[in-house]
């Protein structure tokens, strides 16, 4: 029986268009003026330790670092250090009321039907969980944040990995049988499945690539005991 379900964010419970076409360019176009004006502070200060650590380049000056998160967003790459400094950047912009967190209706429903149902749910995601909070806390439809019970970031691990999905049941004392994991990609369904998770796999746009896991286009879709 399914006790707690974990759910991606992007192409599962919100748009990839939101995550691509709003907040990476609004975090391309503001992280260095970001950086710049609060280098200093002692959150930041350690992130950008961490962006010289990771780069293996102690030695580089400001504009460099700088430099080199720039170069992080526009390949992608799923950087500890830089999702913590894109969610410093985004906190800012969800406060001025620049844009808001995309959720898809259905997930809304969904994941508000599956509290009132007594199951815990939680957030598992490549951005920093605080991005995560940011954008379930600004959300179209207001403040969601109360649905969940914990959020998961690339500090547990990579999505990719089992181990990940070994460590989200341990700090969770579950067992991974007692646990639903929804995504969009493939191998992160693979990796939940070989840690014990059941699986199901949300395909909203067309011509996804899809695997050996239960599809849903919808969260109304999914289904399961428990």
């Amino acid at each position: 029986m399914i006790r707690a379900i974990v759910t991606d964010i992007e192409g599962t419970t919100g748009s990839i268009r939101f995550v691509h076409q709003v907040l990476f360019p609004y975090a391309r176009a503001n992280l260095g003026d970001f950086v710049r004006a609060n280098a200093e502070r002692e959150d930041v200060a350690e992130q950008l330790t961490a962006t010289r650590e990771l780069a293996e380049a102690p030695a580089a000056d400001l504009e460099a670092v700088i430099a080199i998160l720039e170069g992080w967003i526009d390949a992608d790459r799923k950087a500890t250090p830089l999702k913590a400094l894109q969610g410093m950047v985004w906190a800012q912009g969800y406060a001025d009321g620049d844009f808001t967190g995309h959720v898809y209706p259905d997930a809304v429903k969904g994941l508000r039907d599956w509290k009132e149902r007594g199951l815990s749910l939680y957030v598992y995601s490549s951005g920093s969980i605080q991005a995560q909070k940011l954008l379930f806390g600004h959300s179209d439809v207001g403040d969601l944040t109360p649905l969940f019970a914990g959020y998961f970031d690339t500090t547990t691990g990579p999505k990719q990995e089992a181990e990940s999905y070994r460590r989200i049941a341990g700090q969770l004392g579950i067992p991974g049988a007692e646990i639903l994991f929804l995504s969009d990609v493939v191998a992160e369904l693979d990796a939940a499945a070989a840690a014990g998770f059941h699986t199901w796999q949300l395909v909203r746009e067309p011509d996804m690539v899809t695997g050996d896991h239960p599809r849903a286009s919808r969260f109304d879709e999914v289904s399961f005991s428990g």
